[in-house]
């Protein structure tokens, strides 16, 4: 390569305009990080910016700018141009705190802004030994040269402020680097190479492949993990992309316990852990309470209280059938792991104990739900949906009701099944009452007593009250598949257009029958007493529960699962950080601290005095500069002409 082509590059590197434009984009970038939150799960962000714009600030890696290849690319650059800025100019910056400039010419110091040319009675001696106190008293360094002639004494102070300038842009290469080491730029490489890939699948720590696991000698981190009391993990988790990296680490974390405080309305408070390291290399393992923003740190890695989760709670559930007349199932299982359940996986992914809402009834306060419990049922094709179960009935308009809440896709918000609850607030009514109506069995001999219970019912034959029966099933099948909507639909395909509304009336006056005759006998199931009119309570109970099975079919499950009891299990979720940057950003910023200090408090000033003899006295040319502060330079020049003018012969 050509000599003069390389001064180029050189010169380019080196320029103010590189400089300046590299420190703009740090600034975009840092201001794109403040506004998106970074390093969050890639689903949360379609949610936030829908999918268009997801593909396109993914695309950009804007979800982890300050890991960003291109922002690292920045820095790297911004590093290499301020190490050539301080290569070409740290030479000359130290010969000029170096040099008095003893050798200036009095022609060039005439035309200095700050001058002043007088003469005194006073012997050369005497001057000399008068400038060298005021000079001195002013903190000035000077030095002297005699050419016979005449004497030059050459001062000046503030040489630190012409240092700040090297200060300042080494500490800018030592941030930049600081950055570039907890920019993971060693995981960008090796990513790059294919040595690493992010594991997508939801699977045990043990199964996670060689490629998607780091090992202790991961220079930088941030990663998190729970750990459940009285357990402990050698291991944590870094969200990556659309995944996650398993980092092990070199020592053990045991939680020996974790506490956590709640406001009267059941709001957390505040929590903390005790924690145990445990490390092959230390004879005694290290203890220490965290909290939030008191964390703990151990050979370079820094342990915060990010959160708390659960730990694997244990729930005592009940398996009510929805599709089939199958009896009840209690099921046992247990918060993050799978339980298989007939031909659906089980996979509950958290247990709340608490759920701190607004007041459903409308009222400016909060109240606690009770436990709530969040899980999937997936498929033997392996599609799930998500549901949120409630142990406890909510209160509805002055009535309770057990909720579950269903959703196909993380986008979608539940939505809500409402199911009445009885006086005891027990699921065991309505349960009863929607169990009969799907079974053909228990239905039937209510239909024939249904259908002969009219007048016209008891004047018909036996064989038409069988007929009757058969369409009151039929009628009711419909009814627990789809609903209203279900029957509407029949009547539309079946029933030509001018009939429509009659039969449907019919048909809701004949359903509405034997709905509530499949109450009654769920009543007289619990043993209440028929020839008593039913209660303001039991005719709102019958309403509600049509209702729910009305809407059951939109609740996409084969059995809904009861909360019957659980078993707290709490975990304390802890953020692992290793940065070992951190120990050079410091440093850094510290440094661009004292050099924005020197340049902006330690101007750097000269002056020159050429003194000379002339019959019994002296002539004196006194001339300075200063590279910044005009008006304070000013007032001292004024100043130590003063003290040095004090005979009144002086002349300009």
């Amino acid at each position: 390569m050509p000599q003069s082509t390389i001064r180029i590059l050189f010169r380019f590197l080196g320029s103010m305009n590189l400089a300046i434009t590299l420190l703009v984009a740090i600034a975009i970038a840092a201001v794109i990080g403040t506004v998106v939150q970074q390093n969050q799960p890639y689903p949360d962000y379609v949610l936030k910016f829908g999918p268009f714009w997801f593909e396109v600030f993914k695309n950009l890696d804007l979800f982890n700018v300050y890991s960003s290849v291109w922002f690292l690319t920045i820095l790297g650059f911004l590093v290499l141009s301020t190490s050539v800025c301080v290569y070409r100019n740290l030479p000359r910056i130290l010969r000029d705190v170096n040099d008095y400039r003893e050798h200036s010419q009095r022609n060039v110091l005439l035309k200095l802004p700050h001058r002043y040319e007088f003469q005194n009675g006073r012997d050369l001696q005497a001057n000399l030994t008068l400038t060298a106190a005021v000079l001195d008293n002013h903190r000035y360094q000077f030095k002297s040269r005699n050419d016979g002639a005449a004497t030059l004494i050459a001062a000046k102070k503030g040489s630190g402020g012409r240092l700040g300038y090297i200060f300042s842009h080494v500490a800018i290469v030592v941030i930049c680097i600081g950055g570039l080491i907890d920019g993971n730029l060693p995981l960008k490489f090796a990513e790059w190479r294919g040595r690493i890939a992010v594991e997508t699948r939801r699977i045990p720590a043990s199964e996670i492949p060689p490629i998607s696991t780091l090992s202790e000698k991961n220079l930088s981190f941030r990663a998190n993990i729970d750990i459940a009391e009285g357990s402990q993990a050698d291991l944590a988790f870094i969200d990556y992309k659309n995944g996650y990296l398993l980092q092990k680490l070199p020592f053990a974390i045991h939680v020996e316990d974790f506490r956590i405080e709640h406001y009267p309305s059941g709001q957390p408070k505040s929590f903390e852990s005790d924690l145990m390291i445990i490390d092959p290399e230390s004879k005694e393992p290290v203890k220490q309470t965290i909290s939030v923003n008191h964390p703990l740190t151990y050979k370079g890695y820094t342990i915060y209280q990010n959160s708390f989760g659960d730990g694997g709670s244990k729930l005592n559930l009940k398996a009510w059938p929805v599709l089939t007349q199958q009896a009840p199932a209690e099921v046992q299982a247990t918060v993050k792991q799978f339980t298989q359940v007939g031909d659906r996986r089980l996979e509950i992914s958290d247990f709340r104990p608490f759920n701190v809402n607004p007041d459903p009834s409308g009222e400016k306060q909060f109240v606690n739900l009770g436990p709530s419990f969040q899980y999937k049922l997936r498929r033997p094709d392996g599609t799930a949906n998500e549901y949120l179960t409630y142990m406890q009935p909510i209160r509805q308009e002055g009535r309770w009701f057990y909720l579950s809440g269903m959703r196909s896709k993380v986008s979608e918000p539940f939505n809500y099944w409402f199911m009445p609850a009885d006086s005891e607030r027990r699921l065991t009514r309505f349960m009863a009452f929607f169990q009969t109506l799907r079974n053909p069995e228990a239905l039937k001999p209510i239909a024939l007593q249904t259908a002969g219970s009219s007048e016209s019912g008891k004047q018909s034959s036996d064989k038409e009250r069988q007929a009757v029966a058969e369409f009151m099933l039929a009628l009711a099948q419909q009814f627990v598949e789809g609903g209203y909507e279900k029957i509407s639909a029949t009547i539309e395909q079946t029933i030509e257009e001018g009939k429509r509304e009659e039969v449907s009336g019919v048909y809701a006056a004949v359903l509405q029958r034997l709905l509530k005759n499949v109450y009654l006998n769920v009543l007289r199931g619990e043993g209440l007493d028929l020839k008593q009119p039913l209660s303001d309570f039991d005719n709102q109970f019958l309403l509600d529960a049509v209702e729910a099975v009305n809407l059951a079919h939109f609740y996409d499950a084969p059995f809904y699962l009861e909360l019957k009891n659980f078993q707290h299990v709490e975990a304390t979720g802890l953020q692992i950080t290793r940065s070992p940057g951190q120990w050079l950003v410091f440093p850094g910023c510290l440094l661009l601290v004292l050099g924005v200090f020197c340049m902006f408090y330690l101007p750097q000033r000269r002056l020159w005095l050429v003194l000379e003899p002339q019959g019994q006295g002296s002539r004196i040319l006194l001339a300075g500069s200063a590279l910044r502060n005009p008006y304070d330079f000013d007032k001292e020049f004024e100043l130590i002409k003063q003290q040095l003018t004090q005979s009144p012969s002086s002349v300009q």
